[in-house]
């Protein structure tokens, strides 16, 4: 299976906001079937990182790759913009987003919320995706919600939903960011039990998170971000178990007291 090109590959990826340089060549690779997490302190480049590997942000350096196939981009620099529109809604359909912020319709119920994108974007069948749709309602645990508006769900049931919303765009890749961070500690369980059961079932994801414990134990690789650099990678086991660098050690300790 090794000689697969990997589903996203951000090689030496610089991105800077005017002066404020955030990402400083930064390598992610994420194979089939990967669990990779990126944790670090906030303004470490974590999200943007992911905005980048999704093409919501423009960066001005580096490569991006989806299945081998590298972004075209035209311009150089801070000019430097994907230059290929279809390539970007191919690349960005196959790599599914889950905000911080659930980001539904409100105008919408549930139902409608995940059908959207696949029928209007893809331009799938509308009686296939709400089958699909449904099916991963009640995946995450929410199928009696399908009529529901998102004002009448709890956080957590939104946060659920936005996955499968994510999940009915039948993607390659999904990139979490900071998926239960705007939950309360019980709604955050539900989430990481889906997340759990997604990482289980062998799919391709990026998570950014702050939960170092949903990180050690769903990943296969743990990425520590610090001021736009990676200072340490490698399996959850050593870097939770074993970190090596100091910041690493501070970092850790100082998400453990808190």
């Amino acid at each position: 299976m090794s000689h697969q090109p990997p589903v996203i590959e951000i090689r030496d990826l610089h991105k800077a906001y005017a002066d404020l340089e955030v990402l400083k060549g930064v390598t992610i690779t994420a194979r089939r079937g990967d669990v990779v997490s990126m944790i670090g302190s906030s303004g470490s480049g974590k999200s943007t990182l992911l905005r980048c590997a999704n093409l919501l942000e423009d960066s001005q350096q580096g490569e991006i790759l989806f299945k081998g196939e590298a972004v075209h981009w035209r311009g150089s620099g801070p000019h430097r913009r994907p230059g290929d529109p279809k390539q970007v809604l191919r690349i960005r359909t196959n790599l599914s987003m889950v905000f911080q912020q659930f980001n539904l319709w409100s105008h919408m119920t549930i139902l409608q919320n995940v059908m959207e994108a696949p029928v209007t974007v893809q331009g799938r069948d509308r009686a296939e995706v709400e089958q699909k749709a449904r099916h991963y309602l009640a995946k995450v645990g929410i199928g009696d919600k399908a009529d529901a508006w998102p004002a009448q769900l709890s956080g957590g049931q939104q946060q659920r939903a936005a996955i499968a919303r994510a999940l009915c765009m039948e993607p390659e890749a999904l990139l979490f960011d900071e998926p239960t961070s705007a939950l309360d500690p019980e709604l955050e369980q539900e989430v990481v039990k889906v997340i759990k059961d997604l990482a289980n079932e062998g799919r391709t994801m990026i998570l950014v998170t702050h939960d170092m414990r949903l990180a050690a134990d769903v990943s296969d690789h743990v990425v520590f971000l610090h001021q736009g650099r990676i200072e340490e990678e490698g399996p959850p086991s050593a870097l939770f178990g074993a970190p090596k660098t100091a910041r690493l050690q501070q970092f850790l300790s100082a998400t453990q007291s808190a």
